[in-house]
């Protein structure tokens, strides 16, 4: 099956560093999956009013308050069909935020061809889709920016409340390891919460199990 980023990109996909090209076109056929591990330079969180609403977060893996430098992480991306038939990645992000903790962001990422998004479900439950804006940036990486944000059952999320995130990725030749930086901010509040790091990947053979870990609790269908 053609990977969710080949779709959404079309013939821009063939702008992105090759390496790149293979880390987003994991699609089952040739690679089951990737594993990147590295470092994140910084994590960071907005002011204190954002420290409830990043504590809810971790409820369903989606957000967490704790913040540092040079924490441990892993990202997961796997290819499957979810059961209604969809080509299906995941971005299973986990920050070693504590020598004893860990947290998790948890998201599953579908196309959707009538409106030529990736539809972004976050969280355990897929009880928030975000519609994804996918382009190339110019030198080889790739940019991700949210848009429309719906609530599990149609529930459309009201502008003010909404984060916007921005996510950028390239390949750093000299270094020899993907560079990455997440920003969420609200229009309103400013920045909410963030991080910055590299790190390097390993390929899962195609035919390898998806661990059920990586997968959602609960699947959306909308």
């Amino acid at each position: 099956m053609t990977s969710v980023f080949q779709q959404a990109l079309g013939d821009d996909f063939d702008r992105l560093h090759p390496r790149l090209q293979r880390r987003f076109g994991v699609d089952g056929d040739r690679d089951q999956g990737c594993v990147g591990t590295g470092t994140m330079d910084r994590v960071w969180r907005g002011g204190a009013f954002t420290v409830p609403f990043l504590h809810l977060g971790t409820l369903r893996h989606v957000l967490f308050p704790e913040t540092g430098t040079n924490i441990p992480f892993t990202i997961e991306n796997y290819a499957y069909q979810d059961t209604y038939g969809r080509p299906t990645l995941t971005f299973v992000r986990t920050f070693q935020v504590r020598p004893h903790r860990r947290r998790r962001f948890d998201a599953t990422m579908v196309y959707h061809p009538g409106r030529n998004v990736i539809v972004d479900y976050l969280g355990t439950t897929q009880h928030l889709a975000v519609d994804l804006d996918v382009t190339t940036d110019g030198h080889g990486g790739l940019r991700i920016r949210s848009g429309a944000q719906v609530f599990r059952g149609g529930l459309r999320c009201p502008r003010q409340v909404l984060g916007d995130a921005e996510v950028r990725e390239s390949w750093d030749e000299r270094a020899g390891c993907f560079r990455i930086r997440v920003t969420v901010t609200n229009r309103r509040f400013g920045p909410l919460f963030g991080y910055h790091g590299s790190f390097t990947a390993a390929y899962v053979r195609s035919g390898a199990p998806v661990p059920a870990a990586v997968r959602p609790l609960r699947e959306n269908p909308a």
